[in-house]
């Protein structure tokens, strides 16, 4: 199946996004160098981590560009972290970062979040069969009765309360076990 241009977009604005952040990785590299980071171990750290980060979100990039189902979460969290960054970007006066880092996120969103990337990423083509049925494990198969409405599964495995299941004095509830008592087996 062809890959939708909206997840190939989304593809292409994680890949940009993971050279922003090779760059920024870059900049601290030579600042740490030159002796003009704070500390000195801690723009080797900041290398190294940004590093691992440009490399992380360029896999998802490459999970994305081929319509992986696990890059999916991974690729949303992008955007989420990028937008803040760039609020923050935009609080402090670095317009020229803040507003790329914004339009980034916004178009990452858009393009994960329409609805061709969310089928490629999902799966939900092959969801049905040749026929045009569900699958027959598929909860949503027509004819499969939905369970019965109020029956639901008690936190003691189904077995009655000591009180036989009799409403007590405190609002109508089954009374629990005193707490002294052993139950009999």
């Amino acid at each position: 199946m062809p890959l939708p241009p909206t997840l190939r977009g989304a593809a292409i604005v994680q890949a940009a996004e993971a050279v922003i952040v090779l760059a920024a990785t870059i900049l601290a590299g030579v600042d740490a160098a030159s002796g003009q980071s704070y500390h000195v171990n801690s723009g080797i750290a900041l290398t190294v981590i940004g590093a691992l980060g440009a490399a992380g979100i360029a896999w998802v990039a490459r999970g994305l560009a081929q319509a992986r189902r696990w890059s999916r979460t991974p690729a949303l969290l992008t955007q989420l972290f990028v937008g803040i960054v760039g609020i923050y970007l935009l609080q402090g006066h670095r317009l020229d970062w803040g507003i790329v880092s914004v339009v980034l996120a916004a178009l990452g969103f858009a393009g994960l979040l329409a609805p061709p990337s969310m089928r490629a990423l999902t799966g939900s083509e092959k969801a049905v069969t040749a026929d045009g049925q569900a699958p027959a494990g598929d909860p949503t198969r027509p004819g499969r009765k939905p369970p019965a409405p109020g029956r639901k599964p008690s936190a003691s495995g189904g077995k009655p309360s000591a009180s036989g299941g009799k409403p007590s004095a405190s609002g109508g509830k089954p009374s629990a076990p005193a707490a002294g008592r052993k139950r009999a087996r």
